[in-house]
């Protein structure tokens, strides 16, 4: 194990051997670090954090810190990260409460630009990106293969559906179609589905051409979200019925 003479390891933290920990990196009792992590610098590990293998976390991140909830009373609860993420510099990530699961966690693949926040209890899936400053409250929920631009805010209980785009600088106060491209103007609107990201995922021109139709029925249409509904099951897609069930579970109300 490479580790600076300056870091701080607390007893009772698991760090192989194949880890590089960097100077002034504090790590506490109850981390449990996969193989090959990288700590640059100034990284601050804290409370039950469990991290999968070849993560690298850059200065000044916090992960795994006392939420900033004030209902929070220093229960037990935790934070979990998968495999191949990125952590760049002074991201704050807070685990969970006991009102609101008790575990924040984190994919495998993503990437966490500057000052990003990742609030208590969220749920982020894998290969997703928050840019610089994109901020979640808690509990929200990101699935696989989104984008979410910088300084984006999103409200706590916000649902973030798979294989989005969102624009920088947009206030998400509802939940955000999946496939979509959505993004703030004047107000916050979806504007089809979320095209050149799709293609590179590679979805088919068959299964965009779908999705285009679902998005013309929702968006475009005269028709109400039930509606719609009705009309959206004709297309016989299992692309549709992920956006379908969507809808039918959506509790905030979704962004069209």
């Amino acid at each position: 194990m490479s580790v600076h003479a300056s870091a701080v390891i607390a007893p009772g933290a698991q760090i192989p051997a194949s880890c590089n920990i960097g100077p002034f990196c504090t790590i506490g009792p109850e981390v449990v670090l996969g193989e090959d992590c990288t700590l640059i610098s100034h990284v601050v590990l804290d409370g039950r954090t469990r991290i999968g293998a070849r993560n690298v976390f850059y200065p000044f991140c916090s992960i795994g810190v006392t939420p900033q909830d004030l209902k929070y009373r220093g229960e037990p609860t935790g934070t979990i990260i998968g495999d191949d993420n990125t952590i760049r510099e002074s991201v704050t990530v807070s685990r969970g409460t006991v009102g609101g699961g008790g575990v924040t966690r984190i994919g495998s693949h993503c990437l966490l630009m500057t000052c990003a926040h990742v609030g208590h209890d969220s749920q982020i899936g894998s290969h997703c990106i928050l840019a610089n400053a994109a901020t979640l409250a808690g509990h929200v929920i990101i699935e696989d293969h989104v984008t979410l631009g910088a300084f984006c805010p999103v409200h706590q209980h916000c649902i973030i559906g798979q294989y989005a785009f969102i624009g920088g600088g947009t206030i998400v106060t509802q939940d955000v179609l999946p496939f979509s491209l959505t993004s703030s103007r004047r107000e916050n609107k979806a504007f089809g589905i979320n095209r050149i990201g799709l293609e590179r995922r590679g979805f088919t021109p068959e299964r965009l051409k779908t999705l285009q139709r679902a998005f013309r029925l929702l968006l475009s249409s005269r028709l109400n979200t039930t509606q719609a509904i009705e009309k959206l099951r004709a297309l016989a897609s299992d692309d549709v019925a992920v956006l379908i069930a969507f809808l039918e579970r959506s509790e905030r109300g979704v962004i069209k």
